[in-house]
């Protein structure tokens, strides 16, 4: 295997009986770097993580980590970690033994466990509490308990197991800053697993979408949002506003508003009749314009950070997004869109 590419998925297959949940496939995780499988569920994502870890085998295919192919190895035997959603921590041990039960199994020297279990509670900003037990922390503490005892042992590859589902919001932020602040600071390889579209691109280099055992497409999380490859993809990565246009080389044209092509947007594409999408946050509303713009506002929801505003524009409902110094409240029911060329995407009719 190339040592770039440290986690390699060759033709791999997974069948529970009669039931394929992984067909023929192909993953590349290159060395220190953070991928996600993100994907709805039922996709296959975390039977792809368990294929990684050991938990489960193959059908068929191989599984390499480092160049070694460790299809039919153990996980004891793989050299990896894995955080879980539920913490998985021992409630009858303290902090500090928790974070060293890995290095305890390794009979390691009680003077190294200790260095190392300081030090790993210092990353995740627990130090001065290892002496207290699960129950007398909160779940973002115990989250980050679960990520030291993880890194404590300095495993080749990490993995995630939808590691934030159990925080709220404001938790989940802050996880998900600390996780990705130390994946990147000792360039961990790494494979994460999540339905959260906002949780996947916090955290990743590559985000890997799943649909049905199959990867819909891969790439940085701004290549996903900005070129989805299918109409699946342009649904999946957020809300889309889908047109039928033309584009006639230098232009688009929906409904007869004439819209000046990104050159990034229409790139390698050639002139001709597409599904047009625009993203939500791509439109404003003012109160003049071209008759080709003019729109009726349904329904205006406030969002506390923006507002959501239906309007119908020929004959069809669009979905804007816009923050407070977007959005005009006094604008009649009568208004005119504007949209920004980087917002747009194009599709062919059988994508």
């Amino acid at each position: 295997m190339e040592n770039d590419n440290f986690v390699v998925l060759k033709n791999v297959c997974k069948r529970f009986g009669d039931n394929t949940v992984i067909g023929n496939l192909d993953l590349e995780i290159k060395k220190g770097s953070l991928v996600t499988l993100l994907g709805p569920s039922g996709c296959g994502k975390t039977t792809v993580l368990r294929l990684v870890a050991g938990l489960e085998k193959p059908t068929s295919g191989q599984i390499f980590i480092d160049g070694e192919d460790v299809t039919n190895t153990s996980i004891q035997q793989r050299d990896i970690c894995m955080v879980f959603q539920s913490y998985a921590l021992f409630p009858h041990l303290s902090l500090y033994d928790n974070v060293g039960y890995g290095l305890k199994m390794l009979k390691l020297p009680a003077a190294e466990i200790k260095q190392r279990v300081d030090d790993a509670l210092k990353l995740v900003d627990l130090s001065g509490m290892g002496d207290r037990f699960v129950d007398q922390i909160s779940g973002g503490q115990q989250q980050r308990i679960a990520l030291a005892r993880a890194l404590v042992l300095k495993p080749k590859v990490l993995l995630f197991d939808e590691p934030l589902s159990n925080l709220d919001a404001n938790l989940r932020r802050s996880m998900r800053e600390t996780i990705r602040d130390l994946q990147q600071r000792f360039n961990i390889t790494s494979l994460y697993v999540t339905h959260d579209q906002t949780e996947a691109f916090a955290v990743s280099d590559t985000v890997i979408v799943m649909k049905d055992g199959e990867i819909m497409q891969q790439g940085s999380p701004d290549d996903l949002y900005k070129t989805p490859s299918s109409m699946f993809m342009a649904n999946f990565m957020g809300d889309a506003n889908i047109f039928t246009g033309h584009f006639d080389g230098e232009q688009l044209n929906i409904n007869g508003y004439c819209i000046p092509a990104d050159p990034d947007v229409v790139q390698g594409k050639s002139e001709g009749d597409y599904q047009i999408g625009i993203r939500p946050e791509a439109i404003l509303l003012t109160s003049e314009g071209e008759a080709s713009q003019q729109c009726i506002v349904n329904n205006v929801v406030y969002m506390g950070s923006m507002y959501e505003v239906a309007v119908t524009w020929h004959d069809q409902e669009l979905l804007l997004q816009l923050n407070s110094s977007q959005f005009d409240a006094n604008l009649s029911d009568h208004a005119y869109l504007t949209i920004n060329p980087t917002g747009i995407f194009l599709l062919p009719f059988n994508a």
